[in-house]
C-alpha cells in the first residue's frame, strides 16, 4: 500500500486544546511531521492550502486566525531536510497562470531531486477572488475546463525541454490560455511532478482519470470505497490509461490503543475535544445559515428551518443540501436521543480506523486487498506529532506482513508509487 501525511492545521479536526498542541505555521512542526513521514518510509507530505482567511458571521474564523503559509515556500525548505520523502503542494488553478506555477514546481523538483507533486485543486467561490486581481469566481463546469487545459499547458511547458537538456520554444494557444516564449527551468528529475487531484464529484473523477497519478478522496465504509475504486478505474480506459497509471487514496484518520475498547475510549475523547460546546453551534450555524447562539448546545437541535444562501460562512465549501442534511440531522438526533453538540460529534467527526496496532493494520490491508483503496493519506488530530504514534506501533506491523515497504526503492516520488516516468512529447 501507499501512504502519505496530510500536515494538520486549520480546520476542525485539529485539537488546539491538546497541551501537546504546537504552532502551525514554525518551521519546527513542519520538520517533525516530515522526519515522522520518513522515518515511517511514506511516500509523501502533503500540504492543504487556503488563500483567504474564512468568516463566519462577518468575523475571522477562529480557527484560520493561526495562519496558512504558502506550500511551496515551506516545501522547498523540507526538501533541506528529508532526503526520499515526496513534498505534495495544494496549489489552485483558478488563481494561478501556467507558466509561473510551472517553474516553482519544477524547481522544487530539482532541488528535491525528483520529489515534487501537485495536489491541483479548484475555486468558484468569489468571496476567495476578492483577494486577487482577476477577482470574481468561475462556473462549476468552467473551473474544471480551465484545470484541465492549466495542466496540459503546464506539461507542455515541462516537455518543452528534451531530456538530453536542450531548450526548445513552446507555444500554446487555448480556450483558458494563449503563451509563447521558452520555459527556464531544465527538464527536471522526474520528468514531470506528480499530479494530484482531490475530489469525489462526477468532474473530479473525471478530471483524475485523464490528467493525474494520485486521486484524494474520502469514503467512510469498504462498499463505499470499493464503489468509488471501480468507477474511477473503469473511467481510465477511455484516456488510454491503465488501472495502475492512477493511485486512489483516501483521507483517513486513526486511533490506536493497546486493545480495541481502549481505542474507541480515545477516540470518543478525541471527538469531544474536537467538538466543543462552541464548535457545535459553529457547525450548525454552517448548516443552519443563520445566528444560533442563543441555543444551548446540550440541549435539542434547533426547530427552524436552514436559511439558504445566508451568506453567513464566506470562505467555505457549503452543504449542497442544507435541508436535506438537517432533516438527516433530525432523524439521527430522534433516534438516537442526541443533544445538539452530540449529532455533530455523532455526524460529522468519525475516525475512519479506531482499534489496537493489529486490528488498525488489518482494516488498512483489508482495504487495499479487497480493492477500496490504493493506500490512504492519514490525517492526524494534533500538530505536529500525530503521526507518531503510527509509525512507531501499525507500520512496523504492516511493514512485517509484506503490506508495506520496510526502505524506499528509489530516490523520486514515481518510484515510490511506481509510477513511469512520463514519455517526452516535445
Amino acid at each position: 500500500m501507499h501512504l502519505a501525511a496530510h500536515f494538520p492545521g486549520v480546520n476542525a479536526t485539529t485539537v488546539w486544546a491538546d497541551p501537546r498542541s504546537r504552532s502551525q505555521i514554525d518551521f519546527s512542526s513542519f520538520v517533525h511531521l516530515a522526519r515522522t513521514a520518513e522515518r515511517g518510509k511514506f511516500d509523501f507530505f502533503f500540504l492543504a492550502e487556503g488563500l483567504r482567511l474564512r468568516e463566519h458571521n462577518g468575523r475571522i474564523h477562529d480557527l484560520d486566525v493561526v495562519g496558512r503559509p504558502e506550500s511551496l515556500t515551506v516545501l522547498n525548505a523540507l526538501a533541506a531536510v528529508t532526503e526520499r520523502l515526496g513534498l505534495a503542494a495544494t496549489v489552485n488553478a483558478t488563481f494561478n497562470e501556467p507558466y509561473e506555477l510551472a517553474r516553482r514546481l519544477a524547481t522544487l523538483d530539482h532541488l528535491s531531486a525528483g520529489r515534487a507533486a501537485w495536489n491541483v485543486v479548484t475555486s468558484s467561490d468569489a468571496f476567495t477572488g476578492e483577494n486577487f486581481r482577476r477577482g470574481g469566481y468561475l462556473d462549476r463546469a468552467d473551473r474544471y475546463t480551465r484545470a484541465a487545459e492549466f495542466v496540459a499547458t503546464a506539461r507542455e511547458l515541462w516537455d518543452s525541454w528534451t531530456p538530453g537538456g536542450e531548450s526548445r520554444p513552446f507555444a500554446h494557444e487555448g480556450e483558458q490560455f494563449t503563451i509563447s516564449g521558452e520555459f527556464t527551468v531544465p527538464r527536471s528529475p522526474q520528468g514531470h511532478p506528480v499530479v494530484i487531484q482531490a475530489g469525489d464529484s462526477s468532474e473530479g473523477r473525471e478530471f483524475a482519470a485523464s490528467a493525474a497519478d494520485i486521486i484524494f478522496t474520502r469514503h467512510g465504509t469498504l462498499e463505499a470505497g470499493r464503489d468509488f475504486y471501480a468507477d474511477v478505474k473503469a473511467r481510465l480506459a477511455a484516456y488510454g490509461r491503465q488501472p495502475d497509471d492512477l493511485k486512489i487514496m483516501p483521507g483517513v484518520t486513526v486511533v490506536t490503543g493497546d486493545t480495541d475498547a481502549e481505542a474507541q475510549e480515545r477516540a470518543y475523547e478525541i471527538r469531544r475535544q474536537q467538538v466543543s460546546p462552541q464548535n457545535a453551534i459553529l457547525a450548525a450555524e454552517q448548516l443552519w445559515g443563520t445566528d444560533l447562539s442563543a441555543y444551548d448546545p446540550d440541549g435539542p437541535l434547533p426547530e427552524i428551518d436552514p436559511v439558504l444562501d445566508s451568506g453567513l460562512v464566506k470562505g467555505r465549501v457549503l452543504y449542497g443540501d442544507p435541508v436535506g442534511v438537517v432533516a438527516r440531522w433530525r432523524a439521527v438526533a430522534e433516534a438516537k436521543g442526541l443533544s445538539l453538540r452530540q449529532t455533530v460529534i455523532e455526524t460529522t467527526t468519525r475516525q475512519s480506523f479506531i482499534g489496537s496496532p493489529q486490528t488498525v493494520a488489518a482494516e488498512l490491508t483489508a482495504f487495499v486487498d479487497e480493492r477500496a483503496a490504493d493506500g490512504f493519506i492519514l490525517v492526524p488530530h494534533l500538530t505536529p506529532g500525530g503521526l507518531d504514534d503510527f509509525v512507531d506501533r501499525v507500520v512496523p506491523l504492516l511493514q512485517e506482513s509484506g503490506a508495506f515497504r520496510s526502505e524506499y526503492s528509489g530516490s523520486t516520488l514515481r518510484s515510490h508509487l511506481g509510477l513511469a516516468e512520463p514519455v517526452w512529447k516535445g
